[in-house]
Formats: structure tokens, sequence, C-alpha cells
């Protein structure tokens, strides 16, 4: 969320940036909301001080006796008390507008970010390894999960409806596997701090890391049985306020919105939130191994099989928290550590940078990490690094206090997966199948599948 001074103080390099994202410039409008807002400000002010200043002559004019300028002075007052909660509506209503604007507005892309409309303007940055040479034709991850009768789409659809998957046997297993690798490593050699963090946030939560109010149909709403009655009578949700801790409530019910996390990054960035943290205590780097829930309301009828785009899926998820001098450099570290996941697994995938068209809407920059997927012939995204400079930060007031303790400034978040353990698990089907349908455990997995060296049909 943008700072509206530094937007009066960075006019071409805001609308700049709106531009390179395809947007129109929207700094005119932002400073017409200002203006209502400070006017209101001034108003109150003054009415406020008049008010103040009136009520002490008033008991000078009682003390020279002089009734008629009391009674005068009495009248303003009462006056000026009446008008006041008008002036503080109209105030709290232009801040309102103003805030509900700014929040609205993605990040500023970095000058180095390549520019481009969509996927097709990214840039690759390098490549890992090579594919797998097969003497056969390579299936996709959902034939050969059938196949081994371990992943069953039918039974999952049956209890939840499409986009969800019943894994079996050790299947199941190598999911739990993954999981465990890639924590076990972020946080014995990448130095982050494992969290096991709710799965259900509030609205502001889910604010402080962008997700509302502008993606609200991507998230699942969870309601409480008496927000459900609230909801049936035609009750709708208060507006949000990120600086009220009760901005979930309904109407006339105060039942409270939560909503199932999307990714771990928002419990994870949130920790850091309304705080002010030491700079010696930074960089905080954070991972946490969750279930994430995306309604993927934009992506109907795409990946329609499998399990490439699901309703619920793990994800190992790695967050930083520094001061702006580290960020890039904790950027490129953390694309390090997710990369590293991939290269113990020996998989081929690539690095790209995405354009302006294709980045997040908090990210000032952000890498994709796509891994080869044989079965599909094509690369597909398994990780995605972004840094979001201080757009995080002032949204959930997360600050720290410099070293020399002069100053109080917002942090930068990052986020990253580390990766997406379902697709790792698609990666590692479909790299490592044989030709009878089976699948080669890969090295670094087989102490978590109790020695297991090959996955085949009915074991």
């Amino acid at each position: 969320m943008y700072d509206i001074k530094w937007i009066r103080e960075n006019r071409e390099t805001f609308d700049r940036g709106l531009q390179r994202r395809g947007l129109a410039p929207l700094s005119d409008t932002l400073f017409e909301l200002d203006d209502r807002r400070r006017a209101a400000i001034l108003a109150l002010e003054a009415a406020q001080a008049r008010r103040n200043a009136a009520s002490k002559e008033i008991g000078e004019a009682k003390k020279k006796k002089d009734e008629v300028a009391a009674k005068a002075l009495m009248d303003e007052v009462a006056g000026l008390k009446a008008s006041i909660p008008a002036m503080e509506a109209e105030e709290k209503a232009a801040s309102a507008a103003l805030d509900e604007a700014l929040a609205k507005i993605p990040n500023t892309p970095l000058d180095e970010v390549p520019d481009g409309a969509d996927e097709h303007g990214n840039v690759e940055h390098h490549k890992f390894g090579a594919p797998p040479v097969l003497s056969f034709t390579p299936r996709q991850h959902f034939e050969l999960g059938e196949g081994l009768k371990q992943m069953d789409f039918e039974a999952a659809a049956k209890l939840s409806g499409a986009r969800f998957v019943v894994l079996k046997s050790k299947l199941a297993r190598l999911e739990r596997a993954l999981a465990q690798f890639m924590l076990d490593l972020h946080t014995t050699e990448h130095g982050y701090v494992e969290v096991s963090p709710p799965l259900l946030v509030r609205d502001h939560a889910m604010f402080g890391t962008a997700q509302l109010p502008k993606f609200e149909e991507d998230q699942f709403a969870a309601v409480s049985g008496e927000g459900l009655k609230a909801v049936a009578k035609g009750a709708e949700p208060v507006s949000l306020n990120p600086d009220e801790e009760k901005a979930a409530e309904y109407l006339g019910v105060g039942a409270n919105r939560r909503w199932l996390i999307p990714t771990a990054e928002v419990p994870l960035t949130n920790l850091v939130r309304e705080q002010i943290v030491e700079e010696a205590e930074l960089p905080l780097r954070l991972t946490a191994g969750t279930y994430c829930f995306r309604a993927e309301a934009g992506a109907a009828g795409r990946d329609t099989r499998g399990m490439i785009r699901q309703h619920q899926f793990y994800k190992v998820e790695l967050v930083s928290i520094t001061t702006p001098e580290k960020s890039l450099e904790e950027h490129e570290r953390m694309l390090a550590c997710a990369e590293e996941v991939l290269r113990r697994l020996g998989l081929h995938y690539r690095v790209v940078t995405l354009c302006t068209g294709d980045m997040g809407f908090a990210s000032q920059k952000t890498y994709d990490i796509e891994v080869w997927l044989p079965g599909q012939g094509m690369f597909r995204e398994i990780s995605s690094c972004s840094v979001c400079g201080d757009f995080q930060a002032r949204r959930m007031s997360a600050r720290y206090r410099t070293a020399e303790g002069r100053a109080v400034r917002p942090v930068h978040t990052l986020n990253g997966s580390g990766v997406a353990v379902g697709r790792a698990l698609i990666a590692v089907l479909e790299n490592y199948q044989q030709a009878d349908g089976s699948i080669v455990v890969p090295e670094v997995l087989q102490p978590y599948m109790g020695g297991l060296k090959v996955i085949e049909a009915g074991a």
C-alpha cells in the first residue's frame, strides 16, 4: 500500500509504474481524494479549536458580567458542537475513500523488471540440468497415479467436488516425504525457522499481504454458525478497515469472518504486523509447511485434469523480513534456497523473471521456477519468489528500529514457495517414471520413505 506523501513526492515514478503494469495514471484522482481529506481535517480542526477558544471566552465574559457576550458565545459553542459530528463523519469518509483507492493499487515494479503484457513477456534467467532421456512415451502424472491405484480423483469429487484428489498408500507417503525433506533442508541448512501457523486468518491479515480487498473472489471464506445465519438474513460484511481488529464482523451479529489461507505467506508475514522490530533481529527467515486453499475463480477450463491446479494443496513457504538495503540480496538468496530443493531432487528446471504484466499485485519483482514435466512436454511453475519492498509492511504497520535507534522505518517483506509440494510430487512422478508405470524414488527421499526405492502398483 502506498503512502500518499510518497506519491506526491514521486508522482512521475508512480504513474510510470502503473503504466508499465498496463494501468492508467492515478495520481490526479488520488490527489483529489487527498485534497478532500485534507480540507475535511482542516475544517474539523478549525471547528474544534474555535469551540475550545469560545469555551474559554465564555468564562472571561462571565467574569466581566457581560451576559450578552456570554450568551452569544454559548450559542456559538452549541452550534459548533452540533456541527462537529457531521464534520468528523466527513473526515472519516474522506480518509476511508483515499485508503480504499490506495488499497486497490498494485506495487510499483523495479526498473529491472522486463515490460510485457502477459506471460509471453517473461524473460528466461537460467536453466539447470536436462530433461530425462526416456525410451518410451512418457505418461502424465494422473495417468501414472491412477495406474498405481494410489491417486483417486473420483473419490475426491464425491467428497468435495472438482479440483480435489485423494492420495493413498505410497503416494500419500511420498507427498509427506517431500514436505519433510523441504522443511529439513530449509531449517537445517538455509537458516529458516519453522512455524506451524493457523490455517484460518481474519480480514486484516489477508489485507496485510494484499489478498484483500482486490482478490476476494479467489479466496475461501469460512463463516461461523452465527455468521451463516446473518448471511441467510441478507446481512453483508462491513467495509474492510485495516486499522480495526473487528473489520470482519457481520452487521448486527458480530460473527467474525475468517479465511482459509491461500498460502502460508499470509500468517507468516503477519507475524510482524503492528510491531517495531530491532534491526539487529533482521533478517527474520520463516518457513512453514501447510495446506493452502484457493478458489481458482479465474481458472475455469484450465488444467481440469490432475493435480496441477487444485482447490487444496500442500506447500512449503519461505518468508523473509529484512531491511530495505538487504531486500534485493535476500531475494536472490531465497531463490537459491528454493532452487536447491529441485537440484537435490535431480529435476530439470528453468528460472524466469516475470514481466510487469504477469507479476503479482504486491510484488516489485518476481522469479518463477518452472520444472520440466515429461508427460506434458513443457515447463510448469513450481515456485514463485517475490520481493515486495515496503508494500505489505505499510498495510500491516510492520516496522523496524534502525541500529542507531534514531529512526523507525517500514520493513521489507519477501515470500517464495520452497516449493509447492503437490507440483513437486507431479514432477517426481513424471521424471522418475519407468516403462511399466512404476516410479523410482529419488535418492534424497528414500530415507523419508523407509528405504523404499521403487513405488509399484499395489505397494
